[in-house]
C-alpha cells in the first residue's frame, strides 16, 4: 500500500495507536531526505507536539520513526530540533579544518629550490631552506625555514607542486649483454637469416599461435614456423627444426629486441651451430625491414588477422613444412631490387621485370653457389624438389591444405 505523507500528518492520536500495534506496512511516497525532514515537520506542527503530555508524546515520536525509517535517537534529535527552532534544516557534514600556514607562493618557491637543486632529499632540503632565510636573510623563505621534513614531502606530492614542477623521465633502455647489436653484412652470401615473430591475436582471452618468420638476406629463401607459446620449451625445437629446412648453411642469426629470441637458451643453441648472433639497433627501423616486409605480404597476407586458438599451432607447424615453405622458396617469385645511388648519396631501389626470381633461383645464380650448402644437400636433390610439380600446381595444393586448415581451427571455435 502506498500512501502520501501528507495524509499521515492529519491522522489522530488513536489512529496512530492503533496503527503502532497492527502489522500493516506502508510504502511511503518518500524519494530524498528533506521530503522527511518536511514530513516530520508538518506531523509535530498539526499534532501541536509542545502542548502534548508525556505518553503522547512517545505516540508521536513512535509514529514518526517508523514512517521516516529513521532510528528513535535520530528522530529524538530532529525533534529537539524542531523545538529550538520550529523547522528542521539539513546540516552540513563539519569536518576539522585545519588554518593553511604554507601558501601557493611558499609551494611554488618550493618547486623551484628543488628545480635548482635537483631534488636533494628531505632533510637536506629543509637545511637549503632554513640557510636561505637565517644566513642570506631571503624573507620568502621565512615560513619554509621553519618547515619539517615528513611535510616538505607532502608538498611535493600536492597537485599545485606537481603544477609547478613538471619532470620528465626518460625510458631507460635495457641492457641485455646477449647479441651484438649491429647490422650483418652478407656482402652477397646466403646464410645471414632475419627472424621475427608475429602473433596471431587472442581468442576467449587467451594468446592464440606464434608465427616464426626467418628469412634469407641475399637469396630471400623463407621459412615460417608455429608456436604455441614464446617460451623457450616450445620455441627451441620448433626454431632446431626451420634452421634444419634452409638448404645452405646457416652463418648469421638477426632478429628484434624480443625476448623470446635475446635468452641463454637461443644463444646456447647458435653457438652449438657457430652462428652469428645479431640484434637491431636503437633508432635504425630498417635493420629488420626485410622480414617485416614479409611478415604483412606472407604471413598475412595468407593466414589473415584472425585470431587462432594456441591448440592448433602443430597442425600449422605441419602444414608449413609440408605444404607452404615448399611453395614460398620453389615455386614463389620475389623482387630483388637494384640499388642505385644518387648524386648526393642518397641511395633508391629500383624493380626491374626480369628482376623476380624463386629463391632456389636466386641461389643458383650466385657464384659458386653450391659451396654453401649444407652436408647432404646437393644441386640435384634441390632441382628435384623444384620440379616435382609446376608452380600453379604447387600453389593450388597448398591452397586447398590451407581451406582445410583454417575451416578445422573455425570449427573448434577459432577465428
Amino acid at each position: 500500500m502506498i500512501i502520501s505523507m501528507k495524509n499521515l500528518e492529519r491522522l489522530s492520536l488513536a489512529e496512530m495507536e492503533e496503527f503502532l500495534r497492527g502489522s500493516r506496512k506502508l510504502e511511503l511516497a518518500a524519494e530524498c531526505q528533506e521530503a522527511i525532514y518536511r514530513f516530520l515537520e508538518g506531523l509535530l506542527a498539526s499534532q501541536q507536539y509542545r502542548k502534548l503530555k508525556r505518553r503522547e508524546r512517545g505516540i508521536v515520536r513512535r509514529f514518526g520513526a517508523k514512517i521516516s525509517g529513521l532510528s528513535r535517537a535520530q528522530v529524538t534529535r530532529l525533534i529537539a530540533r524542531w523545538m529550538k527552532h520550529r523547522q528542521i534544516e539539513k546540516r552540513l557534514a563539519q569536518r576539522p579544518r585545519f588554518a593553511r600556514r604554507y601558501t601557493a607562493e611558499d609551494v611554488a618557491l618550493l618547486a623551484e629550490t628543488d628545480t635548482a637543486h635537483e631534488d636533494l632529499s628531505g632533510p637536506a632540503m629543509r637545511h637549503i631552506l632554513h640557510r636561505e632565510f637565517a644566513l642570506y636573510g631571503n624573507g620568502a623563505y621565512e615560513r619554509l625555514a621553519t618547515i619539517s621534513v615528513s611535510h616538505l614531502y607532502n608538498l611535493r606530492h600536492s597537485e599545485r607542486y606537481r603544477r609547478c614542477r613538471v619532470r620528465v623521465q626518460h625510458t631507460r633502455a635495457r641492457q641485455v649483454s646477449i647479441g651484438e647489436r649491429r647490422k650483418p653484412d652478407p656482402q652477397g652470401k646466403p646464410g645471414y637469416l632475419r627472424v621475427d615473430t608475429v602473433h596471431q591475436g587472442q581468442h576467449d582471452g587467451h594468446p592464440g599461435i606464434y608465427h616464426i618468420n626467418a628469412v634469407d638476406t641475399v637469396t630471400q629463401w623463407q621459412v615460417i614456423g608455429c608456436v604455441e607459446t614464446i617460451c623457450e620449451r616450445d620455441l627451441i625445437p620448433v626454431l632446431e627444426a626451420m634452421l634444419h629446412q634452409f638448404p645452405f648453411r646457416i652463418v648469421g642469426f638477426h632478429c628484434d629486441n624480443g625476448s623470446e629470441f635475446l635468452n641463454h637458451q637461443v644463444e646456447k643453441m647458435l653457438n652449438k651451430l657457430l652462428v652469428e648472433f645479431t640484434k637491431s639497433r636503437a633508432y635504425r627501423t630498417t635493420d629488420n625491414a626485410l622480414v617485416e616486409g614479409k611478415n604483412g605480404a606472407v604471413v598475412r597476407k595468407h593466414i589473415g588477422y584472425g585470431a587462432i586458438g594456441a591448440e592448433h599451432a602443430t597442425a600449422f607447424q605441419r602444414f608449413y613444412t609440408a605444404y607452404f615453405n615448399p611453395y614460398l622458396n620453389y615455386h614463389r617469385p620475389c623482387g630483388f631490387a637494384e640499388i642505385q645511388t644518387r648524386a648526393r648519396g642518397k641511395k633508391r631501389r629500383v624493380y626491374r621485370a626480369d628482376d623476380y626470381q624463386t629463391p632456389l633461383e636466386k641461389l643458383t645464380s650466385l657464384a659458386t653457389w653450391e659451396q654453401y650448402l649444407k652436408v647432404g644437400v646437393s644441386a640435384e636433390f634441390l632441382q628435384r624438389q623444384a620440379k616435382q610439380i609446376s608452380d600453379t600446381e604447387a600453389a593450388r595444393r597448398m591452397h586447398k591444405a590451407k581451406l582445410i586448415l583454417l575451416a578445422k581451427c573455425r570449427g573448434k571455435g577459432s577465428a
